[in-house]
């Protein structure tokens, strides 16, 4: 697995890059390194452009970051932090003749609101307590038992050969019957047999082991044929991260938890449908494939409307419209459809679902384009920002930028993240996604295999939103064995806890119970709203017309919308290149008589301020885990796609030209 540490230097040689000066002039000055940034980076690096990226916080990727248990935390106490007062210095000496200045934001904005931390866990001193104790009890049992038995056998010895004949005559008429509880009794389901294994977490194992868990702020899954992925193939940043196929589509209904049958051999193996069930199920879905006439007719009209006329039952409704669709009930029609065709598209590419998640969290594939952009000469900077912009007044264009340690850098293009614009001209907010983030002892669906990644839909009760939940086991790198971590994600109504907190509480033990439960056990969860970077608006005077801005994550479960604004923002600057073409693999580098090359040892990563530890310094654990992982997970079929090759060169007709 390739990640920065790859890009690190010695801290020596990183302080003496910090009191440096940034060269004075380049092309595109990028700040933010969220999706969307990461990804222009790349691409305007990739053709020759000379692209400085700035980020102002100590790790990558802003809120599309993964942060370690740990970091987390960290976190979540500067989140809570009241604002430091931003100084305001006179930089008007910097500037010429006819130029202006627009002063920025040097303080993240407020899209992180309503942060509420619970743990239900105990710490380890009363853990280590009840292990002896439990020691002691079992000790005490064996000695026990084994007595028994031998009191029993010096009882019964002159009776054995009764008895037995006795049982052989009696057991072999059950045998023929089959009769289902005596069949079932000697073999509990999955759920009650996971139960007693279940190992108890204590706080302080949470934070001793923090490092191996890398926790999302955004929750999202890359459609196998959505423009993500395409993206990662056609750049060849592919090679850069790997990535795990989502195993099991579920859902909540009726208080139950169901498996979806959404691929061909799902369907015919699904117990929860009947025969004719099947054949409409098969026969809809090969339909949607090509608009017909009938489904133009229902254009405007509710997809639920146009699912009970083609006469489906409730079951393949529902399997339908919130599993497959992931639509409302009033979504009209055309979308409903649009939406199932972008999910039947991406079955069986990788997988019997349409999805994949990348290993470590989301927050490696920000990371990846920002890898790209130094291959070939970006320059990164964290803890380093712009205080203001330098505009022509005649021309309204940015001439340059102003940094944090009072050096003007010349440019043709600013991209920046919305946060990074002064308050007074960002609307407020007007949509909120509710998020938690639940650290549990178990699956919320058991079975044989402790390794399953499943997307799970909660259709809308009562009032409240559709909720979207994403369970990630041990495979993905995320959690240390013995847990899984659990996102959920919905449009805000009020706060993340009051919106999501009773589902929790439907779906997992929050409190200890002295009834017998086998819903899985909530150890930490985490509430928080975010907002939805699509509803964030510019407002005020107009901005200079070389300043592009880019929104944070959206609502949507894809990264549609953040690739296809990179996409723009990429052809209005440069609007006669490719955007993001493949990147040369290293054996195809071509050396010229001065010994230079294409490019792929250009990239400085090292001009960061200060290095940032929670992004750098896990690349042993990050290997001590993929050594743990293969030996705790020998199955072949679970780890088919650790480098998944389809990714990196993804068959003849797949792979970049």
């Amino acid at each position: 697995m390739n990640t920065f540490s790859s890009w690190s230097h010695d801290r020596a040689s990183s302080a003496n890059m910090a009191t440096e000066d940034l060269p004075s002039d380049f092309d595109i000055v990028i700040l933010g390194t969220g999706l969307t940034e990461s990804v222009v980076a790349a691409a305007c690096s990739r053709v020759g452009q000379r692209v400085l990226h700035l980020d102002r916080r100590s790790y990558y990727a802003g809120n599309w970051a993964s942060f370690t248990f740990n970091g987390l935390l960290t976190w979540i106490q500067e989140q809570n932090e009241e604002p430091k007062p931003e100084e305001v210095r006179d930089w008007s000496g910097l500037t010429e003749e006819g130029e202006e200045l627009i002063h920025l934001s040097q303080a993240d904005s407020a899209s992180i609101t309503n942060l509420q931390v619970f743990s239900y866990v105990s710490e380890e001193e009363e853990e280590e307590e009840a292990a002896n104790t439990t020691e002691e009890e079992k000790a005490a049992d064996e000695e026990a038992v084994k007595e028994s038995s031998e009191t029993e056998s010096a009882d019964s010895k002159e009776d054995d050969e009764e008895e037995e004949g006795a049982g052989e005559e009696e057991e072999q008429p059950a045998q023929a019957e089959g009769e289902e509880p005596e069949v079932d009794q000697p073999r509990p389901s999955p759920s009650s047999q996971s139960e007693p294994s279940r190992k108890k977490i204590s706080y302080a194992q949470l934070v001793k082991e923090g490092r191996r868990y890398n926790i999302d702020l955004v929750s999202k899954l890359l459609f196998s044929r959505g423009s993500l992925v395409d993206l990662l193939i056609k750049s060849n940043v592919s090679r850069y991260a790997e990535f795990k196929n989502v195993t099991r589509i579920l859902t909540y209904r009726h208080g139950n938890i169901e498996q979806v049958p959404c691929s061909r051999a799902d369907v015919f193996a699904s117990r929860q449908l009947s025969v004719v069930e099947k054949r409409k199920l098969m026969r809809f879905l090969t339909s949607c494939v090509e608009e017909t006439e009938e489904q133009t007719a229902y254009h405007g009209r509710p997809y639920l409307e146009f699912l009970q006329d083609q006469q489906l039952g409730d079951n393949l409704q529902h399997f339908l419209l919130h599993s497959i669709a992931m639509a409302a009930e009033d979504t009209p029609t055309e979308e409903g459809l649009a939406s199932t065709r972008h999910f039947l598209r991406s079955l069986g590419r990788y997988g019997n679902t349409p999805f994949l998640f990348p290993v470590y969290g989301l927050g490696e594939i920000p990371q990846c384009f920002c890898r790209m952009s130094a291959v070939f000469g970006g320059i990164y900077c964290l803890r380093h920002s712009v205080h203001c912009l330098i505009v022509d007044r005649d021309a309204n264009r940015c001439k340059a930028v102003i940094d944090s340690r009072g050096q003007r850098i010349s440019c043709s293009h600013i991209v920046m993240e919305t946060s990074y614009l002064d308050r007074s001209k960002v609307a407020t907010p007007s949509r909120f996604l509710s998020r938690a983030v639940l650290i549990t002892d178990s699956s919320v669906l058991p079975s044989e295999s402790d390794q399953q990644i499943s997307m799970v839909t909660v259709p809308p009760e009562g009032g409240s939103p559709a909720v979207k939940m994403v369970e990630l086991s041990p495979s993905s790198m995320t959690c240390i064995p013995g847990t899984y971590l659990v996102h959920l994600t919905c449009r805000s109504v009020g706060s993340a806890h009051q919106d999501l907190s009773p589902l929790v509480t439907r779906m997992f033990r929050t409190t200890e119970s002295q009834e017998e439960d086998r819903r899985p056990s909530v150890l930490w969860s985490l509430y928080f709203n975010m907002a939805d970077g699509t509803a964030s608006q510019v407002e005020g005077q107009p901005l200079p017309s070389n300043v592009h801005i880019c929104h944070g994550p959206d609502s949507a479960l894809g990264h549609e919308d953040a690739v296809q604004q990179a996409a723009s923002i990429f052809q209005s600057i440069l609007p006669e290149e490719e955007f993001c073409p493949p990147a040369p693999n290293p054996e195809d580098i071509v050396y010229d008589g001065d010994n230079t090359s294409t490019g792929e040892d250009r990239g400085d990563m090292g001009q960061d301020d200060e290095q940032n530890p929670e992004q750098n310094q896990n690349q042993e654990n990050r290997n001590q885990n993929e050594e743990n992982q293969n030996q705790e997970n020998p199955d072949p079929e679970q780890n088919q796609n650790q480098g998944n090759p389809e990714l990196q060169s993804v068959g003849p007709e797949e792979r970049p030209a």
